[in-house]
């Protein structure tokens, strides 16, 4: 067996079936003439080798030049090593230096600071209290992965954070400004540009506004710096993690979550993933709904508008286009889109489903709930007109909020988040006269006044001048999934944070959670704090080193003999996570980590007999089997 010489040594086991076909193609005495020619003993490893400086001399002979050139450029990425001060004239160079070396984090450190190079800090922040144009990245190396921080800087554009989505103002002198939305209210606009400066536009100048997919952070700072440059910056990123004594110790939020001894596998529930092209902006899936009364049969929805119908067979599955709303909804930025789905508890009967999702009207985001109607036999949408029920404006691109269900009450709840900016510099989710950051528990069978729905009596703010009745519970940042227990009636609500952790509450009627008063158990900002109003603590929280952005899941009740019985089922989008959480008389009781998922964990779904299912925002549905675990067995410390 010939091998090819060790700087190419990833390319040999491709080399060796390349050798077996040429030796078939060729006489034995020009493959012998060749191996004199070309080929040396290895004298440290005994074996015939092909120095890589003759790679290209010594292919040609024998293959023809279309093949050869096509192994050439299989083997040259590896055949050649990477000079570390070398400057390569496309990103994938130094994606495969930083892959594959060491940095050094002091030097990393003063590329992040030096103006004349990077100007990163310029943009972002280190302090965990944010403010400039970027993100702040005090917890960066905790909430993402090496690969995920070289790509975030080699494709800016690729997948912006979440509230950092760039907007374009234009005023009626004709100025065109550039940056992201600090604040925005009745009075105007706050705008911060990559330059760190703060520009503040009074509504009355403001000619148009507009968001755009293209990132703030422009494409190409690697460009600035040589392989090994960069890969000291990747370094000192993936060191920028949240100090364990950064927060006030709780019983709530363990310094330590525990893995179960045996891990409750995840295993794909479809065969392929389902997918759509990528748009100007990333998209993914966001739900599996299983159809009431139809044992095998699920919908599963997309970002973008797409429903898929998909039925488990006894040799698969069948796929079918259920509905395509990508026309209607609007995905471009930020997490909008397709957000979640919710059947009538009467369905069987009346065939009415819901949906949420965001659309682009007079040029603002808009979130819609929406009435429809499944066709008589429940193959496919009935085609008829949607019955608009809510709309709510977004203040700035982000926030939306992801779930409505219908509670053991017969109504429909329905999450909202703040809307942005980020922090929530208005206010909005302690503002009683506004839906944003809220929990609402609606009357969808009903009508009220000019309204398509009615409100139902017993919700706490009914009869109040001062709030909105629609108002169940308040004090939310972004809620991304909520449900009901199925035995119990508890309603398990998971919220994401700012910069610092993750919550799960279990909501009550008319109580406040916090937002931004409070961060989970940390007190954040004291600009909206009433000295009459009360403020619920969270079940659970995480810090950075589990996750930066929790999903909510389902209480698992598949077997009442089960050790999860009665565990919530929750997650994290980054750390593609999966917790198990109980709780006693409101206080956490236990929390594990039970599970992991190859795809980042945007929601979870449940059907009829109780089983739970994760969704991977890339396309991919996993079926989580408790069979196979203990929730009360841990792995050795």
């Amino acid at each position: 067996m010939i091998r090819l010489g060790k700087d190419s040594g990833s390319c040999w086991s491709f080399f060796a079936g390349w050798e077996r076909a040429v030796k078939r193609e060729t006489s034995g005495a020009r493959w012998r003439r060749w191996e004199r020619q070309f080929c040396k003993l290895d004298a440290t490893t005994g074996k015939t080798i092909i120095p890589p400086t003759q790679l290209k001399t010594a292919i040609s002979p024998l293959l023809v030049a279309p093949i050869a050139a096509l192994v050439l450029s299989l083997l040259a990425p590896t055949a050649r090593a990477q000079s570390p001060g070398s400057r390569p004239t496309n990103p994938d160079g130094y994606r495969r230096f930083a892959l594959t070396h060491d940095g050094d984090v002091t030097r990393g450190a003063k590329f992040f600071a030096d103006e004349q190079k990077l100007a990163c800090a310029k943009c972002h922040s280190l302090d965990d209290k944010g403010g400039k144009a970027g993100p702040d990245l005090y917890a960066v190396g905790d909430k993402f992965a090496r690969k995920d921080l070289i790509e975030a800087i080699l494709q800016p554009s690729a997948t912006i954070a979440v509230g950092y989505t760039t907007t374009v103002v234009e005023t009626k002198a004709g100025v065109e400004y550039t940056g992201i939305i600090k604040q925005a209210n009745d009075a105007g606009i706050q705008l911060i540009g990559a330059d760190g400066k703060l520009v503040v536009l009074a509504a009355k100048e403001i000619q148009s506004q507009h968001g755009t997919p293209v990132s703030l952070m422009p494409e190409g700072l690697q460009t600035g710096l040589t392989v090994q440059e960069f890969t000291d910056l990747i370094d000192y990123l993936v060191t920028l993690r949240q100090p364990e004594s950064a927060l006030a110790s709780n019983t709530g939020m363990p310094l330590v979550i525990p893995k179960l001894a045996h891990a409750a596998p995840a295993t794909p529930f479809f065969s392929q993933p389902l997918k759509l092209p990528r748009g100007r902006a990333e998209s993914g899936l966001t739900g599996i709904y299983q159809v009431p009364g139809h044992a095998n049969r699920f919908l599963v929805t997309h970002q973008k508008g797409m429903i898929w119908s998909l039925e488990k067979t006894a040799t698969g599955e069948d796929k079918s286009i259920f509905m395509d709303l990508s026309e209607e909804v609007f995905s471009e930025r930020g997490p909008n889109g397709l957000l979640g789905m919710a059947f009538h508890p009467q369905f069987p009967k009346n065939r009415k489903y819901y949906l949420k999702y965001q659309i682009l009207e007079n040029g603002k985001v808009t979130t819609l709930l929406i009435e429809r109607q499944f066709a008589p036999d429940f193959q496919r949408d009935s085609g008829l007109p949607a019955r608009r029920l809510l709309s709510m404006i977004s203040i700035a691109d982000d926030h939306s909020g992801g779930c409505l269900q219908f509670g053991p009450d017969g109504y429909l709840y329905l999450a909202m988040g703040d809307t942005g900016p980020q922090m929530d510099p208005n206010g909005h989710a302690q503002n009683l006269q506004l839906l944003l950051g809220k929990m609402m528990r609606l009357d969808v069978d009903h009508t009220e006044g000019t309204n398509a729905y009615a409100i139902p009596r017993d919700n706490p703010f009914q009869g109040r001048s001062d709030a909105r009745p629609e108002i169940w519970a308040y004090g939310f940042r972004n809620p991304w999934r909520f449900c009901f227990d199925g035995v119990t009636g508890d309603l398990w609500l998971a919220d994401v944070g700012q910069d610092r952790v993750e919550e799960v509450d279990l909501i009550h009627r008319g109580e406040n959670f916090g937002w931004n008063v409070y961060e989970a158990f940390e007190p954040f900002s004291n600009q909206y704090r009433k000295a009459d109003r009360n403020y619920t603590a969270p079940v659970f929280a995480y810090k950075r080193k589990y996750g930066n952005s929790v999903t909510g899941g389902y209480v698992y009740r598949g077997d009442r003999k089960s050790t999860f019985d009665g565990v919530y089922v929750c997650g994290d989008y980054n750390s593609k996570l999966i917790f198990g959480v109980t709780q006693e008389k409101g206080a956490l009781k236990n929390v594990r980590i039970i599970s992991t998922v190859p795809q980042r964990l945007v929601s979870f779904g449940t059907d009829e007999p109780g089983n739970i299912y994760a969704v991977g925002y890339e396309g991919m549905i996993y079926k989580l089997d408790f069979s196979a675990a203990r929730f009360d067995e841990l792995a050795p410390e």
